[in-house]
């Protein structure tokens, strides 16, 4: 009986073994981490702004680096790419056309995408940069109909991983994700109807990885707030939102570097809840990187920039003493604005509003935004441009009850008679 349970258990010991082997041998060796860097610019990128530009030259390999253009998502892909060419030699260059658009006249565009020679001038650059227009015009030229890579699209990624740079302005910097807005409403339509696969999000390029969700024009179009129902739907907990003429840099240890005018929103949705229903989110985390600030994805640290690292605020000290209120939260640059009040003011919270024309559609239904600071809340000022950079900020979304009418016009009487039609 021994002996049999013996071999028994030899034959398993065996058997494991060779089954853990094949297992061993089975097993799809994953990609190395990108060696490159993603210079990721929010749309309305000027001629004048040598930051942007000089570093995505730099990435690429400085003086006389090669970079291929994909003018993919224009309308007028010649014009796009012969603008941004002359840009980019500008700045040091040696830039080259990628003819793969689909408003490319006279050419077919899923051909080009998988023409041998056009892969491998983009293997052997330095780097890529996708202009604005539509972004699905981007993944339409670049993906076959069955949804795979084509040999562009596999040189882009072989070229990134080991060390070139991928930069994108606009529809460039919303394929950077996962997912990415595709057809999208306007952000207050989007709170309130949400976003569905195959109308207001669509897959993107995903260079960025799948854990980081990206948009652009962030601050100038309030659109900080239509990032919020993406992240949930597609069940995102870190976003990155930037404004135009400026540009986040990523680099190969996902460190996050922010450079040229404006700054970037950041969205932490780790330990946000969201109820059934209306739009609604608690307990998300909202910040706001200034130009020259960074934030590392991995280890989640911030770091302020060089001229403000002396300038942490002291909450005991706050500038504003009065209560924060604003009544358009997606008008140009409110969302900043009023952080920048709220950790530099006695008030333990701000809050804003947006609402719609009386004549749109559920003209009843509001969102009320409310920034509270916590204990993990910092602020820093700028002793050079008297700016903000604030970090961790809770945000908490919430439908309000618009009451309609909305206004009414003051009855007062006249100071003196008005004027007849006919005199």
């Amino acid at each position: 009986m021994f002996k049999t349970l013996y071999r028994a258990a030899c034959l398993l010991t065996m058997t494991g073994a060779v089954l853990a082997q094949a297992g061993a041998l089975s097993v799809p060796t994953q990609p190395a981490p990108p060696q490159g860097s993603l210079v990721i610019v929010g749309g309305a990128l000027r001629a004048d702004n040598a930051a942007v530009w000089e570093r995505i030259v730099r990435l690429a390999g400085g003086k006389a680096a090669r970079i291929a253009v994909f003018a993919s998502a224009s309308a007028n892909p010649e014009q796009a790419a012969k603008l941004n060419m002359g840009l980019l030699n500008r700045y040091g260059a040696d830039a080259f056309f990628m003819p793969v658009a689909v408003k490319l006249a006279g050419t077919d565009y899923l051909a080009a995408a998988d023409d041998p020679a056009l892969a491998a001038s983009v293997r052997q650059a330095g780097g890529a940069y996708f202009a604005g227009g539509d972004q699905g015009r981007i993944t339409r030229a670049l993906r076959r109909p069955d949804g795979s890579n084509s040999l562009v699209l596999d040189a882009l990624w072989d070229m990134y991983r080991r060390g070139g740079v991928i930069a994108g302005s606009s529809a460039g910097a919303a394929i950077m994700s996962s997912t990415m807005f595709d057809a999208p409403k306007a952000v207050l339509a989007t709170l309130k109807q949400g976003v569905a696969d195959g109308r207001e999000i669509a897959p993107g390029l995903g260079f960025i990885g799948d854990d980081v969700f990206v948009d652009q024009h962030l601050l100038v179009r309030g659109r900080f707030a239509r990032m919020l129902p993406a992240m949930l739907k597609k069940g995102y907990k870190l976003g990155l939102g930037i404004d135009e003429n400026t540009a986040m840099v990523v680099g190969p240890g996902r460190d996050v570097e922010v450079i040229g005018y404006k700054g970037a929103l950041l969205i932490d949705l780790a330990s946000a809840t969201s109820a059934p229903g209306v739009f609604n989110v608690a307990n998300a985390k909202v910040s706001y990187l200034d130009s020259g600030d960074r934030f590392n994805i991995v280890s989640g640290v911030f770091t302020p920039a060089p001229d403000k690292s002396a300038g942490k605020l002291d909450p005991a000290a706050p500038y504003y003493r009065e209560p924060l209120f604003n009544a358009d939260i997606l008008g140009n640059t409110a969302v900043v604005d009023l952080m920048g009040k709220l950790i530099d003011s006695d008030q333990p919270e701000a809050i804003g509003i947006t609402l719609g024309s009386p004549r749109s559609d559920q003209p009843d239904l509001g969102f009320e935004f409310r920034f509270s600071r916590t204990r993990d809340s910092i602020g820093y000022l700028s002793a050079a441009s008297e700016t903000y950079s604030v970090y961790n900020v809770r945000l908490d979304i919430r439908p309000i009850q618009i009451r309609l009418p909305l206004y009414e016009y003051k009855r007062e009487r006249p100071a003196y008679p008005l004027a007849r039609s006919d005199d």
